[in-house]
């Protein structure tokens, strides 16, 4: 039985009045490079329509150097890497599907055992498959009946306000809905030897948002469409949900079981939040007229949202600030701004643009002796004139943050 949770009619009438932290002043710049990238993805028929988004990592507890990167390609299905970032393994999407984004929930009880299963959202048919992880790859155990996330029908799934960013904890996903503010909770189960879900709660952030000067602003988007959520993750031991709204801010939210069970705050404003702005419907673009100073450092998208441990409670929080190609670490604990930092062209990979999706582990893997950070590299080069992504593998010793 769904639950709807009584903060939704909250959230509006209150967020704004509580205010959001001031951005703190822009500290420099660290620049750093990859040690290894996976191989070109190409957006075009030729190519398979594969279009990297976003990476989960599964850490092989039996044998870490059989660890496997797994990352989503749109209608190009899943991609899984070695840790050399050589492809061992191709899914395809079912019919009518789009991969794309995907989280990893280690201990699922599956019968009578305990397993890793990669979560993923399939944005085309407005559903999650689920697939247990193993060294030697990835294998389907998705119900034929599991429910649509968000829609009611054939002919919703269709306007595609379907399932877009996945984060997972617990028995729990948390996935939100493309062009909507909505963030459900389900609960996955198993059922027959496969898995499905059900809802256990539902969210919906802000579409208007009431200014310091007294005036209300809207994120500037296509008409017809409310600014949505992407890259999210859980702190389970924190029980936080961080949630990326693209055009608006970083949030962080309390959960309790299967609920969302505080108000959300924003973490850090986009710095675009309450500048006027003009949608071009030509280049389906927003031209910003920057003049309010309401916003803060990241500029929109917010994007990929992921966590370092370095504690039961300590540790960095990092998400992507898309537009210019940056990303910013705040404590896990405080949320205080920590460093900021860009993945430039180096020896061996080129640098990182326009990332969508990122992962990082603090476990220690061959060639990693501190962690592993993974991110999607949007404008992977050279392209040969294609339209080419990737995922970029980097030293966490790179950022050079106590641990």
């Amino acid at each position: 039985m769904q639950r709807t949770t009584g903060l939704a009619a909250l959230v509006a009438l209150t967020t704004l009045a509580a205010g959001a932290p001031a951005a703190a002043a822009d500290r420099p710049l660290r620049e750093i490079t990859a040690t290894v990238e996976t191989p070109a993805l190409f957006d075009d028929e030729a190519g398979g329509i594969a279009d990297a988004d976003d990476p989960a990592i599964w850490i092989n507890s039996a044998d870490r150097s059989r660890s496997l990167v797994i990352g989503t390609a749109k209608n190009g299905g899943l991609r899984v890497y070695d840790l050399k970032g050589r492809e061992v393994q191709s899914i395809a999407t079912p019919e009518g599907g789009r991969f794309n984004n995907v989280d990893i929930l280690t201990g699922f009880t599956f019968g009578k055992r305990k397993v890793d299963v990669a979560v993923v959202t399939d944005r085309g048919l407005d559903k999650l498959r689920i697939y247990r992880i193993e060294a030697s790859g990835l294998t389907d155990i998705t119900s034929a009946d599991a429910p649509l996330l968000f829609s009611r029908d054939q002919a919703e799934v269709e306007e595609q306000a379907t399932g877009y960013g996945v984060a997972v904890y617990d028995r729990y996903a948390v996935v939100s809905r493309r062009h909507s503010t909505r963030l459900g909770i389900f609960r996955l189960e198993e059922r027959n030897g496969k898995v499905t879900y059900r809802t256990t709660d539902t969210l919906d952030l802000p579409r208007e948002f009431r200014l310091p000067d007294g005036t209300s602003w809207t994120p500037c988007l296509e008409p017809g469409e409310d600014p949505q959520v992407e890259g999210m993750v859980v702190d389970a031991a924190a029980g936080v949900l961080y949630a990326a709204q693209e055009d608006v801010a970083l949030w962080r939210i309390n959960l309790a079981g299967g609920t969302f069970s505080s108000i959300p705050r924003m973490v850090e404003r986009v710095r675009e939040f309450g500048e006027p702005a003009t949608y071009d419907p030509e280049s389906e673009e927003c031209t910003v007229d920057y003049r309010t100073g309401f916003g803060g450092r990241i500029t929109a998208d917010v994007e990929g949202a992921t966590i370092y441990p370095t504690g039961k409670r300590d540790g960095y929080l990092i998400v992507s600030s898309q537009g210019d190609s940056r990303f910013f670490v705040y404590d896990r604990r405080t949320n205080k701004p920590v460093t900021i930092f860009s993945v430039v062209d180096g020896k061996r990979t080129d640098g990182v643009q326009h990332s969508d999706g990122a992962a990082v582990t603090a476990v220690s893997l061959p060639g990693y002796p501190k962690g592993l950070l993974i991110l999607h590299d949007g404008e992977n080069t050279p392209n040969d004139d294609r339209t080419s992504t990737n995922f970029k593998f980097v030293d966490w010793r790179a950022l050079n943050l106590p641990s």
